[in-house]
């Protein structure tokens, strides 16, 4: 990790909402409707109104209007959009769902005739994990989203399903809702009735990798900072000296914790210091193989704003990132890719600062840096879930499920990179004091996808998957 220069390349900020995703549980009844006797409606709002924008955000509640349960993994609700061009991919987001991201799926498909105003659609489904509606009932806010996957602009104002007007929710029957397979909302754009045998979900579409991909997850359940898992699973707890931070640090392995919360086991990088480089101990687990490149990187991380004891005001760097080593300054072959808070700011910022950096190398001295960044100055505190996803084209950032930052490829891997989380402190000028005071990091978990590019909705499914099935610990990605 390396300290930013004033002449680091400076890309737009983007501000990242915060998150929450949540579940309606709805009282049992006695019966579940079929195709026959089950009704839906849905309801549709936009959250992006413009005529052109950078994505199309289609806003939608489903409504039982039927007097039996629906299981919603039986329902699929297709929008309809005219493609920019013909060899266009999309790509799409859950931002907010009541029923939780990790519960709706999102598909592309092209239709089988083609109109003035649609010749695709994007298919909203529901895994079992969102349960069923009663009668009456609806599934709230479903806050969606897609874009196309090299981020130029598209027009809204020729898709067939799009209504600029339509910015507070109301039934919308330029949708279409299928229940059990038979269409029973909607009317489909003239030739294209959902139902028909032809008209199959694009298999090849990105947001629908296939399985069985070489993975890494942990969940980090170990006893402590000891426990010979941590180096079987391939994880290093740092103790020997060097940067970043202040120098004369330590890095303290007993520092690094686990504990149990929310049922989850949750590990925990705790910095300290007392005003001088001898007294200030600093924290890293890194993975002790450099055999990531491409794919999809995921972490759920809790940033802290102030201090677990004593003063606050170190300047204090919070981190998941991605690196490997530099052969040589300007090296064009290093690679690193971070998620660094700042609670206290540092390196020349007064306050609350995130930055997403992408580096293609550096020379330390004199110091040379060629990178891509964006930040955001806003506080971080809390939990939230970082995705970054890297493949043969640009490297793309994520905050809770929002899109933070992209960076071009020139920024891309040459070569594999290890995983890794610490906490610093860049200096001690933040907080002059010699009281002792410490911080605290967490993280819940880490995923890795080798050669796949996830949507953050994906990551929570694939994380729910391994909690719901009991593992704590998966490692298929090949060294090297």
């Amino acid at each position: 990790m390396k300290s930013l220069a004033k002449s680091r390349i400076r890309a737009a900020a983007a501000a990242a909402a915060t998150v929450a995703l949540g579940c309606t549980a709805l009282a049992a009844v006695p019966s579940t409707a079929s195709a026959a006797d089950g009704s839906l409606a849905v309801q549709y709002r936009t959250g992006a109104a413009g005529a052109t924008a950078d994505q199309s955000e289609p806003w939608l509640k489903v409504r039982n209007t039927g007097s039996g349960a629906v299981q919603l993994s039986d329902v699929k609700v297709r929008y309809y959009f005219k493609g920019e061009a013909a060899g266009d991919a999309y790509r799409f987001a859950c931002s907010w769902a009541v029923k939780g991201c990790a519960n709706i799926t999102g598909t592309f498909g092209s239709l089988a005739s083609p109109t003035a105003t649609a010749d695709r659609y994007l298919e909203i489904g529901f895994t079992s994990g969102a349960g069923t509606l009663a009668p009456g009932a609806d599934t709230g806010d479903m806050q969606l989203r897609f874009y196309r996957s090299n981020w130029q602009p598209l027009v809204q104002s020729d898709d067939y399903s799009f209504g600029a007007g339509a910015t507070a929710y109301g039934d919308w029957t330029k949708v279409t809702a299928q229940l059990g397979g038979a269409t029973v909302w909607g009317e489909a754009p003239a030739g294209n009735d959902p139902t028909d045998p032809t008209d199959p979900t694009d298999p090849t579409d990105p947001t629908d990798p296939p399985e069985g991909a070489p993975t890494l997850f942990d969940d980090f359940n170990y006893s402590g900072h000891t426990d010979p898992q941590i180096a079987a699973h391939g994880w290093s707890v740092r103790s020997n000296a060097g940067g970043p931070g202040v120098p004369g640090a330590t890095w303290a392995p007993e520092n690094v914790t686990f504990a149990t919360q929310s049922g989850n086991s949750v590990m925990n990088l705790e910095t300290s210091t007392a005003g001088s480089g001898e007294s200030t101990k600093q924290t890293e687990i890194l993975t002790q193989s450099m055999k990531f490149r491409n794919g999809t990187y995921a972490a759920r991380v809790k940033f802290n704003d102030a201090p677990k004891s004593g003063p606050d005001g170190d300047h204090l760097v919070q981190t998941f990132f991605t690196i490997n080593d530099l052969k040589a300054p300007m090296a064009d072959d290093y690679a690193e890719y971070d998620f660094e808070y700042l609670p206290n700011g540092g390196w020349g910022e007064s306050g609350n600062i995130l930055y997403t950096t992408s580096w293609e190398t550096y020379r330390p001295d004199p110091w040379e840096a060629v990178n891509a960044h964006t930040e955001s100055r806003q506080s971080y505190a809390g939990w939230h879930d970082l995705v970054v996803t890297i493949d043969n084209s640009a490297i793309t950032y994520y905050i809770d499920g929002q899109l933070f930052g992209t960076h071009g490829a020139a920024y891309l891997p040459e070569r594999g990179m290890s995983i890794n989380f610490n906490q610093w402190l860049i200096d001690l000028a933040g907080q002059t004091g010699t009281t002792p005071r410490s911080y605290d990091q967490q993280v819940d978990y880490v995923l890795h996808v080798k050669d796949q590019v996830l949507t953050p909705a994906q990551v929570n499914a694939r994380v729910s998957a391994y909690r719901a099935a009991g593992t704590t610990f998966q490692d298929t990605v090949p060294a090297g």
